[in-house]
């Protein structure tokens, strides 16, 4: 019928089919931009033929199946996966995020599925609209230069706070850097300003780097002024209910909750354990990043400044 002209949709009609799938077979099945019944049986049948074999690309390569299978544990995607493996691991083969899904619905993948399944528990969440605090003196991000918001320097980071259920006690303070997205947790048990203080100190030791932060309008945040003498940093306040001014951070949270749920008890978690998530949070590839991971560009970024003050140091003592 398509060879006499007829439109797909007297086609469909006639077979008692829908558009859609007639165009869909003509698309799928054509040979050289033309259709033909007997070729197009043909490519079908291979392509059933072939879907045997979905998914043993991964199984059949030891080393690769043993990294798909570590970086599926530790809750990465199949797109962060094939990218990280095309990119950067060289001595492994390259694999595509179709074929890490297709081995992730095969039986060779069927126990990693099964423990990815179990950290997907199924929770009612409830909408609840944030209590605005009014702090004084705020600066609003409109107000952070150039530079920070087109996220051209590391060193200038996004803050939040990661709350315990209602019968929970303790806090995590979260910060993430808005260039190369590495992530920093400091558990507070003692949830009050001057130890929330205290939890800020102990990343500025960890990241000397740290020049700003963009944040909400938490009231623990109330002493905003005298945490800026304390860092030697500026703060910079999202407008009300506009989480998504510091994206950052808020895809940082949805990670750490996959390990700590919505409505946990923080001071149940060890510090052990919260800097193991810490770690596990800076070893994930990125596409942002190119694949490489957080970890792995706050180490060049180091090292790239430690030789460069090697070099001044030299020059001044030849001078």
């Amino acid at each position: 019928m398509v060879t006499e002209g007829v439109k797909i949709r007297a086609i469909a009609k006639r077979l008692g089919r829908s558009p859609n799938t007639i165009s869909y077979e003509l698309r799928e099945n054509e040979v050289s931009g033309r259709y033909d019944a007997k070729k197009a049986d043909f490519k079908a049948r291979h392509r059933r033929k072939d879907a045997k074999f979905q998914g043993m690309k991964i199984p059949a390569h030891t080393g690769l199946k043993k990294y798909v299978d570590r970086q599926l544990l530790d809750d990465l995607s199949p797109e962060a996966i094939a990218g990280r493996v095309t990119r950067r691991e060289k001595g492994l083969p390259s694999v595509s995020k179709n074929s890490i899904r297709r081995y992730i619905d095969s039986a060779h993948g069927a126990k990693v599925a099964w423990y990815r399944m179990q950290r997907k528990k199924k929770r009612k969440w409830r909408k609840k609209r944030p209590k605005v605090t009014q702090l004084k003196d705020r600066t609003f991000i409109d107000k952070r230069p150039g530079h920070i918001q087109k996220r051209m320097y590391v060193g200038h980071a996004e803050a939040d706070f990661i709350l315990s259920g209602k019968s929970g006690k303790g806090i995590i303070l979260t910060l993430a850097d808005r260039k190369i997205r590495v992530s920093f947790l400091e558990q507070i048990l003692t949830v009050n300003i001057e130890e929330v203080h205290h939890a800020f100190e102990r990343i500025k030791q960890r990241f000397p780097e740290l020049k700003s932060i963009s944040t909400d309008n938490d009231l623990l945040l109330a002493a905003h002024k005298e945490l800026e003498r304390l860092l030697d940093i500026k703060i910079y306040f999202c407008h009300p209910y506009h989480s998504w001014e510091k994206g950052s951070i808020e895809n940082t949270n949805k990670y750490v909750r996959k390990d700590i749920p919505k409505g946990s008890d923080i001071s149940t978690y060890s510090k052990t354990f919260i800097k193991k998530l810490e770690d596990k949070l800076n070893r994930r590839p990125m596409k942002v990043l190119n694949y490489f991971t957080p970890q792995e560009l706050l180490d060049r970024y180091r090292n790239k400044k430690q030789r460069s003050r090697a070099v001044r140091k030299t020059k001044r003592h030849k001078n």
